[in-house]
């Protein structure tokens, strides 16, 4: 074994939590098929040991290799990811019939991972595997979540088992990295403070400063881990003011904004409607109903629009999904979330695929625009070139993000909002104490730094913040896109928006041709809420229609008497849209002009305020992290606007489900949601 397996670490860093839930589900529920696959792999095990004991190290990989890619992935199917299925091709590909068999180890791929050679060749596959690791993590890394680049291990068997050495006296020393990390919190306290085994290693490592080698170097370096980094403030001012021009940051908006908080008109308390406010659940008798069966009329009229070209898909792929991978900063479109038709596709080329089909069928371009911001733009335009190069710019689009916030100090009135006015795990008394502490010299930092100034003393990405979802829209009068999509496709009149995660949200003839015939500036699909959907939904707000977000409910509980959920998926009537804001289609050419009207259509919608942790880090390993003030403007309060008419429509829960979290992804799966989408497509 020794002689054929490198062991490596794939450099991917992901919480496996999800995984062994789906897995212990499928043990619990003792579903057919994951069950037989469970004996297969109970059946496989004594197989390995078999051919282990036999030192049968070719069989061993093959007998490894088909458990991993059969009963494992038919358990559960996101143990892989396109990562492992190309580095497992790859080398494949290099070494054939000299390539064993694969090793998956832990709970899913792309961490640590065996490869199985012939003796003859393991030298060989440890180069060439870290080489091919290296490349493809060099492709996917803004699409996975890695965490380092990949390491091969070069491990051998230790054939004696733990030892120990017991050393005494002067010789008695622990490793350098030991004390470069437990001596500077030694030092910053008084010596009368120390305990006996402290005050001892304290002395310990001075007298090997002096006179060892291997410590001599240590003392500059523990002097740097215990006093911040130099100051780069010049060069952090001057990238925050390039990353804030080349986004379209509004110095006049921010200004309102800056004020409003001030003077106390927006703030954490005011993200709520009044509590005099009716919020009454909304009939389906007052919506169009898009649920079952196709009406031959809209879908005839539908297929004809698409037909003269009047339709473009917008979809929002702005955001790294943080949430997605739970802390990773990938970018949430690229991820290859799924097997479909084979092979693992990303959100944004199943959306693609999607506009691909409905494209053959109503003979048509229908061209497809992706929003991005400054952490996604180039990635995606990267992978948009080599995927779909012939397509870019003549149906493939992209609207880079011209909105973007600057992070303020927080009020002290939001920030004891946030503390006393919003549920919290209560404490014991010690650290109930701490946590006060902590508060008290936080609301300091807000008074002494100045309560809503701007928040800049940090690396510029940690001071800016995303303004919402409203911006997607306006981002493309700003940027010029929308100018662009008219100039190409003159019969343009109607958008549909939708987030990168609404799989199923299509321009579908059906739909179409419903929103078309109700002469609205918005149409709107909406879903039946269930349990786990969260963020608002549709209700009637002091008796008018309207879309109404979680956050800016009165009470809580307002939320759970909601029947249905807000998919964020809009259908756009253009011309009335450009009305809304005050433009023609002749002024989507003055930047000025279109800057201008978005200025003014933004100060109409609701601010939400939020608070956010950012973490400051400094000197080597130190971090502190402070409570910023940021704000977001949402497109469903378009719907509270009285000139604004508004249509809505309720449609198949597999048209409007959201992907949110990876743990959805196996029930997703399982209620025939993945056939569903799979169906739309044209790979």
């Amino acid at each position: 074994l020794q002689d054929s397996l490198v062991l490596v670490h794939g450099g991917m860093a992901q919480n496996v939590g999800p995984i062994l839930e789906m897995a212990t589900e499928k043990y619990l529920l003792r579903s057919e098929a994951e069950f037989t696959a469970r004996k297969q792999a109970v059946a496989t095990l004594d197989a390995i040991l078999q051919k282990l004991s036999a030192g049968d190290i070719r069989g061993l990989g093959a007998a490894l290799t088909a458990n991993f890619q059969g009963p494992l992935q038919t358990i559960i199917p996101w143990v892989t990811n396109r990562y492992t299925e190309q580095l497992i091709a790859r080398t494949r590909a290099a070494f054939g019939d000299d390539f064993w068999g694969f090793w998956m180890l832990g709970g899913m791929s792309g961490g640590g991972m065996g490869f199985i050679f012939a003796p003859h060749r393991r030298r060989e596959g440890q180069e060439k595997l870290r080489d091919i690791m290296l490349a493809t993590k060099r492709e996917l890394e803004t699409a996975l979540p890695f965490a380092m680049d990949p390491v091969v291990y070069d491990f051998a068997i230790n054939e004696h088992g733990s030892v120990a050495v017991l050393l005494a006296g002067e010789t008695a020393l622990l490793p350098l990295a030991y004390y470069q990390q437990a001596m500077p919190d030694c030092l910053r306290r008084p010596s009368r403070d120390l305990s006996p085994r402290e005050r001892a290693d304290l002395q310990q490592f001075t007298r090997a400063a002096r006179t060892s080698p291997e410590f001599s170097g240590a003392l500059p370096a523990l002097l740097d881990r215990m006093l911040p980094s130099a100051a780069t403030g010049t060069d952090n001012a001057a990238r925050l003011a390039t990353l804030l021009a080349e986004n379209g940051f509004d110095r006049a908006q921010h200004e309102q904004i800056r004020t409003d908080l001030r003077a106390g008109r927006i703030g954490l308390a005011l993200n709520r409607l009044p509590a005099t406010t009716r919020i009454e659940d909304v009939a389906a008798s007052e919506l169009a109903s898009l649920q079952s069966g196709q009406n031959p009329d809209f879908q005839r009229a539908g297929l004809a629009a698409l037909n003269r070209g009047e339709v473009a898909v917008l979809s929002y792929a702005a955001g790294v999904g943080s949430r997605w991978t739970q802390g990773a900063g990938v970018v949430k479109g690229l991820h290859p979330f799924a097997k479909l038709g084979g092979t693992h596709r990303s959100f944004i080329d199943t959306h693609l695929a999607k506009t691909r089909r409905l494209a053959a069928t109503a003979g048509a371009p229908i061209p497809h625009v992706f929003t991005t911001s400054h952490l996604t733009h180039a990635p995606i335009e990267r992978h948009l070139r080599a995927a779909h190069g012939a397509d870019f710019d003549r149906s493939v689009f992209l609207s880079p993000g011209r909105s973007i916030g600057l992070r303020l100090v927080p009020t002290v009135r939001d920030l004891h909002f946030a503390w006393e006015e919003t549920a919290q795990q209560k404490l014991d008394e010690q650290k109930e104490k701490m946590r006060d502490s902590v508060r008290a010299a936080l609301t300091n930092w807000a008074r002494t730094t100045g309560e809503g100034s701007d928040y800049t003393a940090n690396l510029p990405e940690q001071c800016l913040h995303p303004v919402g979802h409203w911006f997607e829209i306006p981002n493309l009068l700003k940027n010029g896109t929308l100018a662009r999509l008219v100039a190409a496709y003159p019969n343009l009149r109607t958008l549909v928006a939708h987030n990168i995660d609404t799989l199923g949200a299509t321009p579908d003839p059906a739909v179409l041709g419903w929103f078309q015939s109700t002469g609205a500036t918005l149409g709107w699909e909406v879903i039946p809420k269930r349990i786990e959907d969260h963020g608002g939904g549709l209700a009637r707000v002091d008796g008018r229609l309207r879309l109404v977000e979680g956050l800016a409910l009165p009470r809580e509980s307002d939320e759970f008497n909601l029947t249905y959920y807000n998919t964020n998926t809009c259908w756009i009537d253009l011309d009335r849209l450009l009305a809304l804001f005050g433009l023609t289609r002749a002024e989507l050419a003055d930047p000025e002009r279109t800057a201008a009207a978005v200025r003014a259509m933004a100060a109409r919608v609701p601010t939400y305020v939020t608070l956010k942790d950012v973490k400051k880090r400094w000197g080597h390993g130190q971090e502190d992290v402070y409570p910023v003030a940021q704000f977001e403007k949402l497109w469903g309060d378009m719907t509270a606007l009285p000139e604004c008419t508004n249509a809505f429509a309720i449609v198949p829960r597999a048209r409007g489900q959201q992907l949110k979290d990876q743990a959805q992804l196996d029930g997703w799966q399982r209620d025939g949601s993945a056939a569903y989408i799979e169906s739309l497509c044209t790979w």
